[in-house]
């Protein structure tokens, strides 16, 4: 298992990336491969699920470890393969799906290419009360649900999934750094800066 690749940004197709590490081209599949478009000709960390079949290894890219284990936890679904679990992703709303999971909302999850209402029945069945990581941020600090309009697609760095683990490692939980989150995604900051830019916003909750 390839846990992640670090290399420089060397190309964006409409379906994958291609890193350059030490003149080694990885392709690597992507939800959305674009959403990486303001690092291009830059070094970056992609996390990767290393696929093999008999014909084909594939490398699949994210920007954080959670949007990779969801993707793992799509996979364990029948009827779900890397492609479809991908399609999912492109929706930039992770915690949305997680929420339609959560509700039996089989009329958002039937949006997705490949996703018929047998499939959709089958995503609950596999997955409700199983996405522990995610569930904590459908709730505010009252434990009501977040609105459907606080879901924003995901801009992700570096440096901030650097200071998100940060974060878990002083003791903060998902919950808590979530609501800070879409805070934090409007900033480019160092890592340090996140970090002390979450720790400011989280303690004025």
């Amino acid at each position: 298992m390839i846990e992640f690749v670090t290399g420089k940004l060397n190309d964006i197709d409409t379906e994958y990336i291609v890193i350059d590490v030490n003149g080694i081209g990885y392709l690597v599949f992507c939800a959305n491969p674009f959403s990486f478009q303001k690092q291009q000709g830059e070094t970056l960390t992609v996390y990767t699920y290393q696929h093999v079949r008999e014909d084909a290894i594939k490398l699949f890219g994210f920007h954080n470890r959670s949007e990779r284990r969801l993707f793992e936890k799509l996979l364990q679904v029948s009827g779900i393969g890397p492609k479809g679990a991908l399609a999912i992703l492109a929706s930039g709303a992770p915690e949305r799906v997680v929420q339609a999971i959560e509700e039996e909302d089989e009329r958002f999850l039937v949006q997705f290419p490949g996703v018929g209402k047998k499939t959709a029945r089958q995503i609950i069945l596999d997955l409700k009360g199983k996405l522990p990581e995610w569930m904590p941020s459908l709730l505010d600090k009252n434990g009501d649900p977040v609105p459907e309009s606080a879901y924003q697609k995901e801009d992700s760095s570096k440096e901030l999934d650097e200071a998100v683990e940060a974060l878990k490692a002083l003791g903060y939980v998902d919950r808590e750094i979530k609501r800070a989150l879409p805070k934090l995604q409007e900033k480019d900051l160092t890592t340090d800066g996140y970090i002390k830019e979450a720790l400011r916003l989280m303690l004025k909750v």
